[in-house]
């Protein structure tokens, strides 16, 4: 494509594609560049991540991925491929372009210290939330789904459902109504492409107008 703008390789595990996308966001509202593309691959040439994850217990023996279901027993590995071209909103418009969303804001964070790889720290997801919607002046309110990380774990899923409900705590007018979901239950956990997966399947909703 003779691109010259930066050109960065990410890896961060399973956030390795939204981290991927929110560098090449802050790239673009930096004027470092002025379109950009932002993708991931999940591919798994050799039985080697499937032995190391089945060992560690987190595999699925059912062979499903069932996301936040009170009958997840873990997960299934995917491979998967996803790309998105990024522009400012203004440049996008001026230029005529199909646009399927619009990214408001961004943010990464880390963990900090937990017991394991399987189990997150609730409180740095809720910081995280927390901290960009005030930021980006986003009113909890205001959002009716949300694209969950999701893997059917028993001690994953739980541990993302207290982040999200601490991060929309007193924030929420009495009857508010949302969804959740992870589009895992449908392809399995594409790892390094995971978030790339679930950034298609939202913006795919969009389109379609249903969940």
């Amino acid at each position: 494509l003779n691109t010259t703008g930066p050109t960065l390789t990410v890896d961060t595990a399973c956030s390795s594609a939204l981290v991927a996308l929110h560098l090449a966001c802050e790239s673009l509202r930096s004027g470092e560049c002025e379109t950009a593309v932002a993708g991931a691959v999940a591919l798994m040439a050799t039985p080697h991540t499937h032995l190391t994850l089945s060992r560690a217990g987190m595999l699925s023996p059912t062979g499903r991925c069932r996301a936040f279901d009170n009958g997840g027993d873990g997960f299934v590995p995917g491979e998967g491929v996803g790309a998105v071209v990024l522009k400012r909103l203004d440049r996008a418009l001026a230029d005529g372009d199909r646009i399927d969303g619009v990214i408001r804001a961004s943010a990464i964070n880390q963990d900090g210290r937990t017991s394991s790889l399987t189990a997150p720290s609730a409180p740095s997801q809720t910081r995280l939330l927390s901290e960009l919607y005030a930021k980006a002046g986003i009113d909890p309110a205001s959002i009716s789904y949300i694209e969950a990380h999701g893997t059917g774990t028993k001690l994953g899923d739980p541990i993302e459902a207290a982040a999200l409900t601490d991060a929309f705590a007193g924030k929420l007018p009495p009857g508010w109504r949302g969804s959740i979901g992870s589009v895992k239950s449908m392809i399995g956990h594409a790892m390094e492409a995971a978030g790339m997966a679930a950034l298609v399947k939202t913006l795919l909703m969009l389109r379609a107008g249903r969940l």
